[in-house]
């Protein structure tokens, strides 16, 4: 898979190109020039570090949204094992946008439910950009629900610029399926683990994500609005969606601020993308040591943390 690069990751690019270019020509040759290729990776990891360390609110969006980015079906196919997955919403169709089903995460039954946004052209407009829509959301309550009766722990994840806003979607009630789905989700008997992979957009994403504990990773976002349609609402002007993007102060580290986010996942140097390996580990571990911690709670304490869990949200700031 070829690497796309971000505006502010091209001097790294410039730097690895570099390394890969001493290493052909040294190729078979005999020249010996791993004291080079050494000083360039030690100046690419110094470099990395440099970078990384002060992203803007802009380019954390932008790094959410990364084509590289391990997806929901990356993370499913890597972690559990035994996952089948299920579809329809028992009502209307499926929605290929949201993913669900059950497997075992170390020998644990879970359910898992994650939006899928599609990588290749193809792919996304299967998966609809990961814009859910009704049906889409009711099929991820009807998983939840069949795993709350027969107690088994949910897992969700969360990547997704919004629902999806079509026509369509609004006359088959978007708002009312995802509204119900909130409010399902405050009555579950068995813990809720979501995890923000990339972008956590809108009421899209909070209808998958009313948890006993919310899990982010370092570069993902979590807003009440994208970028885009922010600057849309106030400026008449998508392209003002930079500016939005830093008034709105997005990324994991304002949102655990703000207990809206309960864990920040650390990824690899450079972003989730650079070692799909490492933060696969890392989000599994995460999800198994969440799960464990809650596991032994009983459905009472479980509804009554939850709910009391959002219901302080905002509140300090408002003193």
């Amino acid at each position: 898979m070829s690497i796309f690069t971000l505006n502010f990751e091209k001097p790294v690019k410039v730097l690895e190109d570099q390394i890969e270019e001493l290493k052909l020509a040294s190729c078979g040759k005999g020249i010996d020039v791993s004291s080079e290729i050494k000083a360039l990776e030690r100046k690419t990891s110094q470099l990395i570090k440099e970078i990384y360390s002060k992203l803007t609110p802009w380019e954390q969006v932008q790094l959410s949204r990364h084509p590289n980015r391990p997806h929901t079906k990356d993370y499913v196919s890597r972690i559990f094992d035994d996952f089948y997955e299920l579809h329809g919403d028992r009502k209307f169709a499926d929605d290929p946008a949201v993913i669900a089903g059950f497997g075992k995460l170390d020998g644990q039954r879970v359910a898992v439910v994650g939006i899928e946004k599609g990588r290749k052209t193809k792919e996304k407009l299967h998966h609809n950009f990961g814009m859910p829509r009704p049906e889409g959301y009711r099929k991820a309550l009807r998983i939840m629900k069949m795993a709350s009766r027969f107690s088994v722990p949910i897992i969700t994840f969360i990547d997704t610029p919004g629902a999806y806003p079509g026509i369509g979607a609004e006359e088959r009630g978007q708002a009312s399926a995802i509204a119900e789905n909130i409010e399902e989700m405050f009555d579950l008997d068995v813990p809720v683990v979501s995890i923000v992979i990339g972008e956590g957009g809108s009421g899209g994403a909070l209808g998958l994500a009313i948890a006993d504990k919310l899990l982010m990773l370092e570069y993902s976002i979590y807003s009440v609005i994208s970028p885009e349609s922010c600057a849309s609402i106030l400026w008449a002007d998508s392209k003002m969606a930079e500016t939005a993007a830093n008034s709105l102060q997005l990324g994991a580290l304002k949102a655990m601020e703000l207990k809206v986010a309960d864990e920040i996942i650390g990824e690899p140097s450079g972003g989730a993308h650079r070692d799909p390996d490492e933060i696969t580990a890392r989000v599994k571990k995460a999800l198994y040591e969440s799960i464990n911690k809650l596991k032994n709670k009983s459905p009472d304490e479980l509804k009554s943390s939850r709910y009391n869990k959002y219901r302080s949200l905002g509140k300090e700031s408002l003193i």
